[in-house]
């Protein structure tokens, strides 16, 4: 039973690191994190064995998604900010998070996954609870998106897939 216990530990920093990348709100995804944790140690007898990372992070998706929903039907408030234009490298990862805002959410995900965390195509697919086929395409959509966003292009209509 500990062992399940520091298993999940261990796991915490890679589930904060996806859960904000996802998010983009660093309170949300301690709280995305938080409620995946609670999920999961209530759920340990259900764990069967087998990958516990992509099993954890199949809950927090999954917690994501719900969250989404139920924001979904709410109204969207957005504070402005003042602030100079930023320079150098400061830049570039302000470009890259605003390249990575105009992913719809499925993609941005599969994204994330595979190349934040590393996880293979396979992981991705069951994680997402979608063919691998659906992964490579989304995968090879984000990338697009990314680069043509990076290269000063108009960010194309989003197309969920």
């Amino acid at each position: 039973m500990t062992d399940f216990r520091d298993s999940v530990e261990t796991l915490i920093p890679a589930l904060r690191r996806y859960a904000r990348a996802l998010t983009r709100d660093t309170d949300l995804a301690d709280d995305l994190v938080q409620d995946t944790l609670v999920r999961a140690l209530r759920s340990e007898k259900l764990f069967l064995g087998g990958d516990l990372r992509a099993w954890l992070y199949t809950i927090l998706t999954n917690l994501n998604r719900n969250r989404r929903r139920s924001l979904a039907r709410q109204p969207v408030l957005t504070e402005l900010h003042d602030t100079p234009e930023p320079s150098g490298t400061e830049a570039e990862g302000r470009d890259i998070t605003r390249a990575l805002a105009t992913l719809p959410e499925e993609q941005r995900a599969v994204l994330l996954l595979v190349a934040l965390e590393g996880l293979s195509y396979r992981d991705v697919a069951e994680i997402q609870g979608v063919p691998m086929g659906t992964v490579m395409s989304r995968l090879a959509r984000a990338r697009a998106q990314i680069r043509s966003v990076l290269e000063g292009e108009r960010p194309a209509l989003r197309c969920v897939k």
